[in-house]
């Protein structure tokens, strides 16, 4: 009856579906089953009596070995990833248990292992093993790190070079919302089999999370990392069809090297993150390789962002509001205020709002801004006129993308009330860039306010790409145009037939201009002979607290 129950052990031993390696301590192999040799093509009596490291890929670094023994000395037991070699001397990854047993008064130590390189393995390996991604069938970032961690401990050895690329799909999130997540999971699929299609064997491609993917890529030559992120950015130029749909995603690249650009997986991959995030800050649909100097601004602006949030959440009094005047340029007079905020923060000190404000609409703060600059007015703004003169314009610039946010209202009825109870008229400013491609909702908030009689202006006019027919859409009373063309106002590039240009265009829709950024004489004098209608700039007056311009108001 006992030698029946051995043989059923050894049976079910012999059949398991992972492979099971018994050795020694010494350590040699004493025992073998079946899956063992379909995984590493050795028949059990080519590796009975040898060393376990018989089966050794060479990728793994002595340290490696001394930590796997270790942990089996501490806590009884091993389990990872480990990259061993087949008999037909390919590599390839295992996710490995070892663990001590005792048998007939002598210790030996099982190993069971799976190979976790072979996508078409029983799907128990990816219930039990969580490491590839269910979806696209590809390993997921546990896993790649495994690998990532054996390619540097190879390249440790023998010298050669890899490169490690970030890839984000750009725009994958508006195809979630608007077509539901099935949609954006086959999207996602035939995404991920573009990136593959792109990489050539031996390279290594892994879905992090969500609309991210990691990659491995043998560098033979200096050309191919230009070569392969050109490839990858290109592949996304065609449509991804779904259900006989088409949609058109980008992506964003970022590449860092080994060893120039790190010498741990971690560093690697974190740099190639870096790099992807300077991509999307590039435009997007492009790639950028790791740069020392790129990453320094990251990690600048990181910290700004950071303490941007926490100073808009916690200390109110660091920002404050200044305010210039424009002037109308045929008389000289006063013709209204525009709103400056300002933020001085006790670490980075003075911030310019062309660094702040942007962080604000990216990190979705840029209504916590806004109401920084309407508390800073309201504190400002006396409730009567008094000797306040009467008909001036109070501008405040508005985001593109608080146009359609609930909170808008509320926030600005208060300032709006306030300037009209002194007798102003209150003026919005919109960056033109902003403008383009507004919805339908975003037109009629714009047409509303025009209705409450709030002064609509287009800010910075020049740096986007409006056309004549766009332009007539949008409720618009007044176009700034940008200081760029200002500045070189009178020499002989073309700025002047530029300006002049505006001008003509302002007065076939019937818009007042104002010109912003001026700095000399002569280029006032040359917006005065334009008929230019208004002007601001450092000529005229610099920006200063409310304190500074209330007496020269009265006056």
């Amino acid at each position: 009856m006992q030698a029946l129950q051995q043989q059923d052990f050894m049976a079910l031993v012999d059949n398991h579906p992972r492979a099971i390696m018994l050795s020694t301590t010494e350590p040699r192999i004493a025992y073998v089953n079946r899956m063992f040799r379909s995984v590493t093509g050795y028949h059990a009596e080519e590796v009975l009596g040898q060393a376990p490291s018989v089966l050794s890929s060479g990728l793994h670094s002595p340290e490696f070995y001394q930590d796997m023994w270790k942990s089996l000395s501490d806590q009884g037991r091993w389990e990872g990833v480990i990259w061993n070699r087949r008999k037909n001397g390919e590599t390839y990854p295992q996710w490995l248990t070892i663990y001590p047993v005792q048998r007939a008064g002598r210790q030996f130590f099982a190993g069971i292992f799976t190979d976790v390189g072979d996508i078409a393995a029983a799907d128990e390996r990816l219930a039990s093993l969580a490491y590839y991604d269910t979806l696209t069938q590809l390993p997921n970032r546990s896993l790649f790190q495994e690998f990532l961690k054996a390619r540097v401990s190879q390249r440790e050895r023998d010298g050669g070079c890899f490169a490690v690329l970030y890839v984000d799909l750009d725009f994958f999130k508006s195809i979630n919302d608007l077509h539901g997540h099935e949609c954006g999971d086959q999207v996602l699929q035939q995404a991920a089999q573009c990136i593959q299609s792109v990489l050539r064997k031996g390279d290594v491609v892994a879905r992090l999370s969500g609309d991210e993917f990691a990659v491995i890529i043998e560098l033979q030559n200096d050309d191919d990392l230009e070569s392969v992120c050109q490839r990858m950015t290109q592949v996304f130029q065609a449509p991804i069809i779904v259900s006989y749909r088409e949609y058109f995603l980008s992506a964003s690249v970022g590449a860092a090297v080994y060893p120039d650009h790190g010498r741990t997986g971690a560093e690697l991959l974190q740099n190639a993150d870096r790099a992807m995030y300077s991509a999307k800050m590039a435009g997007r649909a492009c790639y950028r390789i790791y740069s020392a100097v790129d990453n320094e601004r990251g990690r600048h602006r990181q910290r700004l962002s950071e303490a941007l949030i926490a100073s808009l959440k916690t200390a109110p009094e660091e920002f404050s509001v200044v305010y210039q005047p424009q002037y109308h340029l045929a008389t000289g007079k006063v013709a209204g205020l525009e709103a400056l905020l300002r933020w001085n923060h006790p670490e980075f000190g003075t911030v310019s709002p062309a660094d702040f404000v942007p962080i604000a609409e990216q990190r979705g703060h840029i209504h916590e801004l806004t109401e920084h600059l309407v508390r800073c007015v309201l504190a400002d703004l006396p409730e009567r006129l008094g000797e306040l003169p009467q008909r001036l314009g109070l501008a405040i610039n508005i985001s593109a993308r608080q146009i359609t946010d609930s909170r808008l209202e509320a926030l600005l009825e208060p300032l709006f009330d306030r300037i009209r109870g002194v007798g102003w008229t209150p003026e919005i400013e919109i960056t033109e860039t902003h403008l383009m491609n507004l919805s339908r909702q975003c037109l009629n908030r714009l047409r509303e306010f025009g209705e409450q009689g709030v002064v609509v202006a287009i800010d910075d006019f020049g740096t986007g790409y409006s056309s004549l027919a766009y332009l007539h859409t949008l409720p618009l009373h007044v176009l700034k145009i940008d200081r760029q063309f200002i500045w070189r106002l009178g020499g002989k590039s073309g700025d002047s037939r530029i300006v002049s240009a505006i001008l003509g265009i302002a007065e076939a829709l019937g818009l007042e201009v104002v010109a912003e950024g001026i700095e000399t004489e002569e280029q006032r004098s040359k917006l005065q002979e334009l008929n230019c209608h208004r002007g601001q700039g450092y000529l005229m007056a610099r920006p200063a607290p409310w304190g500074a311009w209330e007496d020269d108001l009265i006056d």
